[in-house]
């Protein structure tokens, strides 16, 4: 039989119905698409999607299973290496992670691994029976700092070995980045809790309301029974450009903007969450995040949305898919343009430039492309006299975030970097304080949610052999 040369489509809502509400913009593969996708497989014998899937995932045997109906099979397959596949299947960078290195996609395009791996978890959630096994108890007490995707996996993974593993989360919710910053547009809140539930049903607690370093140190921790500490704890400082008008109304860090939005649901309509409901928006920055930002603030009634991003569409570091659906549904590109100061005045009767006003525009300047930074990524270069204003009525900030200094500030012997991230053994997540690790954004600063999953395995694998060499 011939192999089908491009992907079977996934389902998505109409651009013009899904940019005014907050439903989910991927439908899904039914049954009989998902088996046609997974026979575009070839089932190699060198597996090389399994190498580029930071959990390292069996890709090809999940999807053999799906290849004959075996749904279940295949689910039991994708839970032995990830505590979130109906996460990952919906958010993961797979173009880039496990559909790179798809042998298929030297000729035609790649299999869809995460299109059938969110398949695979949305038709076990709705068919499976929901029994788990514990494992039988090992004794052996760790403490999870952070329930975002590193503290989770690393929670799920330390369970599934009999740990007793007790997570602490600083919000009112567990999930972390999945709830407070993904839109409900791309991953539902309601898929989030049920891959929770599951880490629950495994034995996992969860202590929400709890920050440490203010309602307990890491140390207490120790004197509390704990034996090893993960800390999986994000990056949620929000960064800005220091420019003149970042203080005025009406000036967002897209991790405001998105937790008033998502976590605090601010999007719906009996909300008691204020946010601002901007006729015309820009958004700065080119990022995932900045997609999200945008697509929430048009979501929220916007009439224009401008990504205002320095380099060129090719350097565009969001996903595809996200750039494409934010294209499709109207948000406009401001490419090769950065902004140098932010306009605004202080009521609508007053509209001098003063400070501590209300945004009314920001003054963006045209740039080219230089020679390449420490990065390989050519350097955008600004243009004299190219400055013009866009007019808007709200500017979020989406330019990257940095690990909160709290636990760095007070935790004695843990060593950072000069982010503030958490400096750690790369094979293992040790810190330089025994018995703690640490893993994701707390580390690398934002990155993705399955590298901060593969970093939660990785550490508690480290943490497993740790303690059992501790006991002998």
């Amino acid at each position: 039989m011939a192999i089908q040369p491009k992907k079977h489509g996934m389902p998505v809502q109409e651009a013009d119905v899904r940019a005014r509400n907050f439903k989910e913009v991927a439908l899904g593969y039914d049954e009989k698409t998902a088996v046609a996708e997974a026979q575009r497989c070839l089932n190699c014998k060198n597996r090389p999607c399994v190498e580029g899937c930071p959990v390292n995932i069996s890709i090809p045997d999940f999807i053999t299973k799906v290849k004959v109906g075996d749904f279940e099979g295949a689910y039991e397959v994708i839970s032995k290496n990830s505590s979130l596949p109906a996460v990952c299947g919906r958010v993961c960078p797979q173009e880039t992670q496990c559909e790179s290195k798809c042998t298929l996609g030297i000729k035609f395009e790649p299999v869809g691994i995460g299109r059938l791996e969110r398949f695979v978890a949305d038709w076990h959630n709705a068919h499976g029976n929901g029994e788990i096994t514990v494992p039988e108890s090992n004794g052996h007490k760790v403490a999870v700092i952070g329930s975002g995707p590193s503290g989770l996996t690393c929670a799920g993974d330390l369970a599934k070995k009999g740990y007793k593993v007790t997570v602490f989360e600083a919000l009112h919710l567990a999930g972390g980045v999945l709830v407070y910053g993904i839109p409900e547009f791309r991953l539902p809140k309601e898929i989030v809790k049920k891959e929770v539930d599951i880490l629950k049903k495994l034995g996992v607690s969860i202590e929400t309301n709890v920050v440490i370093g203010k309602t307990i140190t890491i140390d207490e921790l120790f004197n509390d029974g704990f034996e090893a500490v993960f800390v999986g704890s994000g990056a949620g400082l929000p960064r800005f450009m220091g420019i003149a008008g970042e203080g005025l109304k009406g000036v967002y860090s897209a991790n405001e903007f998105l937790t008033r939005a998502n976590l605090m649901k601010a999007y719906k309509d009996d909300t008691q969450t204020p946010i601002m409901r901007a006729k015309n928006v820009a958004v700065v920055g080119g990022g995932n995040v900045a997609m999200d930002a945008a697509r929430t603030a048009l979501r929220l009634g916007a009439e224009n949305v401008y990504i205002i991003y320095r380099r060129s569409m090719d350097e565009l570091p969001a996903r595809k898919e996200e750039v494409e659906h934010a294209q499709e549904e109207g948000i406009k590109f401001e490419i090769l343009r950065n902004p140098v100061e932010i306009l605004g005045y202080k009521n609508p009767a007053d509209r001098r430039d003063l400070k501590n006003g209300f945004v009314t525009g920001v003054k963006v300047i045209k740039c080219e492309l230089g020679e390449p930074d420490e990065n390989g990524r050519r350097r955008p270069v600004e243009i004299a006299g190219s400055e013009y204003i866009i007019p808007v009525d709200c500017v979020i900030m989406a330019i990257g975030t940095s690990p909160n200094p709290l636990i760095k500030n007070t935790t004695k012997g843990l060593e950072v970097n000069r982010h503030g991230g958490i400096i750690v053994e790369e094979t293992t997540g040790k810190t330089s304080k025994e018995s703690v690790y640490a893993g994701g954004d707390a580390v690398t600063g934002a990155a993705t949610v399955i590298l901060a999953m593969g970093a939660g395995k990785t550490a508690a694998n480290a943490i497993d052999e740790y303690l059992s060499q501790k006991q002998q």
